[in-house]
């Protein structure tokens, strides 16, 4: 049970933790990971990314792939932080949720209310570019595809780069919150107290 003001409609997925997250802060290839985590605005090693460090091949591999998604993507952090927050929404990851939220905040800027918007949808978005950006979400995640219309219209202010880029950003971000769902991953301390501040500021906002 949490206190979160901002819910999906079906409840954030919750599944038990089938597996355990080893404590992998004193071993020396970790140990250089910490600076790795530093590109991602992090000051300390994510949950996430000792999850992953589990099957190190993986791992690394990973890192590079997502390194080029976020943060060295040629979306601006504005629109990379608005797909990611809506495919945790649509996906129901709080993990992945509550750690966007606090990138999106003080990395790109978003607001409270963009955020509450995002989990609105497309109405709530006066942007027309940003109104699409959702609407591609929700079909890629809903319907697996997004539609030759939407791509289309979004394709009016994106080449075709950075459409695959939003693309794969969706895909990228539907895949990890898979892998968080089904390993009951939980929030840091310090990202879990910053998504607890949020949720109060944003009481009567929904």
């Amino acid at each position: 049970m949490t206190n979160d003001v901002l819910i999906p409609k079906d409840g954030w997925i919750n599944i038990q933790s089938p597996i355990e997250i080893p404590n992998l802060d004193k071993q020396l290839w970790f140990k250089l990971s910490v600076s790795v985590a530093k590109t991602f605005g992090r000051t300390e090693i994510p949950n996430v990314f000792k999850l992953l460090a589990i099957n190190q091949d993986i791992f690394w591999r990973w890192l590079f792939f997502a390194s080029r998604l976020m943060p060295y993507g040629e979306l601006t952090d504005r629109e990379r932080e608005i797909i990611i927050l809506r495919v945790a929404w649509l996906c129901r990851c709080r993990y992945e949720w509550g750690q966007h939220i606090e990138i999106g905040q003080n990395k790109a800027k978003l607001s409270d209310e963009d955020i509450v918007n995002i989990s609105k949808g497309i109405n709530a978005f006066a942007n027309p570019k940003e109104q699409l950006i959702i609407k591609a979400c929700n079909e890629f995640i809903n319907k697996k595809a997004i539609s030759t219309e939407t791509w289309n219209l979004l394709s009016k202010y994106y080449n075709n780069k950075l459409m695959i880029e939003i693309s794969v950003l969706i895909g990228h971000y539907e895949m990890l919150a898979g892998i968080l769902n089904s390993t009951g991953l939980q929030l840091e301390p310090k990202i879990e107290q910053f998504y607890k501040m949020f949720n109060e500021r944003i009481k009567g906002m929904e």
